[in-house]
């Protein structure tokens, strides 16, 4: 039996979830829309900084905090502390590195007592046994059908105007089984549309 979407989506709160892939930066801002309140968004300061207003198709870019740290560690400490308070709906923490088992189990603990979700970007493969979820995400290309000479052209079946599309692979499900699908942003309605079951 495969796991529907909306059981995994929006993510559950009060728990450490993970993304990675070329996508998961609009995964993450995609969950601070979905999030009420504040979110904090945490990264080392060698990266590029998120521009609030980038992300304003997605979330409501005056709900967002932009914190920066020196090292990982203070990532994840900075992670911990805004969990840890209650004060917001989302943290979002973007991870360069590995996490132990140790450092997961401190953000699940964190998000269970404030009741607030945890979204770590992470690099492939760098994830923590301690995550609730974990996700991958791509780009999906939009359908195409031939031309009358013979060339790609957007399949006009297609009546929607938003033709980004995604792949969401749940690669790491503790409470069920994984599965994917092939979502869009709806933008007038501000959600995600799952457009079908990957491989169907």
């Amino acid at each position: 039996m495969s796991t529907s979407f909306s059981s995994v989506f929006p993510l559950k709160r009060a728990r450490a979830h993970e993304v990675c892939g070329e996508s998961c930066l609009v995964f993450a801002a995609i969950m601070a829309g979905q999030a009420t309140g504040p979110v904090v968004w945490v990264s080392e300061r060698w990266r590029p900084v998120v521009n609030p207003e980038g992300l304003a198709p997605f979330c409501d870019p005056g709900r967002l905090l932009v914190t920066r740290a020196d090292s990982q560690l203070n990532v994840l400490a900075s992670a911990e502390t805004a969990l840890r308070s209650g004060a917001v709906g989302l943290v979002v923490a973007e991870i360069a590195g590995p996490i132990g088992l140790t450092e997961g189990r401190r953000l699940q603990l964190a998000a269970e007592t404030g009741g607030t979700t945890a979204l770590l970007l992470i690099p492939e493969g760098g994830g923590s046994n301690a995550a609730e979820t974990r996700w991958h995400c791509t780009g999906f290309p939009i359908p195409a059908v031939p031309s009358q000479h013979g060339l790609p052209q957007h399949d006009p079946r297609e009546n929607d105007h938003d033709s980004t599309r995604w792949r969401w692979s749940l690669i790491k499900n503790k409470i069920g089984t994984l599965s994917e699908w092939v979502v869009r942003w709806d933008a007038a309605a501000r959600r995600v549309i799952v457009v079908s079951e990957a491989g169907s």
